[in-house]
Parts: structure tokens; C-alpha cells; sequence
């Protein structure tokens, strides 16, 4: 299984971003999938989810800015980033199978106030 995350950078407060996972050896749409993010010092925490059955969820902190979304046929995951914050500032990974599944090496996104 390897997951390959992309989409990270150096981006303003306000800006948006849009993460992308391609997945190989695996088929996301039949697996629960999740974007988390680890900041410096920091656990690492979930920042969107998508349960087997195709329900969301959403950390407090990003309802209403950021979206999951996965495109199938691609088997790419895909995480849109809205009203980005300093806070935000973190390494994302892109996760397969929960904790205890398969994990991206990380994309880091920065964004400056």
C-alpha cells in the first residue's frame, strides 16, 4: 500500500490550498479514509474523516472551511482547504484503515498571518 500526498506550500491567512492523495495497492472507496495533521509539539489529531458507509467528519476547528472528498476512479483522496489560519500550520497526512492502517509521508502546509 502507498499513499502519496501532495498540494502543500506556503500560503497567506485567507488562502486556500487543495491537498491530493493518490493511493495504490488499496481502494479507498471501500475503506474508511481521513486527512490528519500533526503541528509542531503537538499530537498528531483527525482533521476530516469518510466512514465506510460515506458519512463525514470534521474537527471543530475546520468545519466550514475545509472539505473531503474522494474521487474513485482516481483513488485519490482530497482535502480543500478554505480561510486558511496560522493555526492550520501543520504537517497533513493522508491515513487508510484508521490508527492502526496505512499512512502518507506527510505534506507540510504553512500559512503565514
Amino acid at each position: 500500500v502507498q499513499l502519496v500526498e501532495s498540494g502543500g506550500g506556503l500560503v497567506q491567512a485567507g488562502g486556500s490550498l487543495r491537498l491530493s492523495c493518490a493511493a495504490s495497492g488499496t481502494t479507498l472507496s471501500i475503506n474508511v479514509v481521513g486527512w490528519y495533521r500533526q503541528a509542531p509539539g503537538k499530537q498528531r489529531e483527525l482533521v476530516a474523516g469518510i466512514r465506510k458507509g460515506g458519512s463525514t467528519d470534521y474537527a471543530d476547528s475546520v468545519k466550514g472551511r475545509f472539505s473531503i472528498s474522494r474521487d474513485n476512479a482516481k483513488n485519490t483522496l482530497y482535502l480543500q482547504m478554505t480561510s486558511l489560519q496560522p493555526e492550520d500550520t501543520a504537517v497533513y497526512y493522508c491515513n487508510t484503515g484508521g490508527w492502526s492502517g496505512y499512512w502518507g509521508q506527510g505534506t507540510q502546509v504553512t500559512v503565514s498571518s
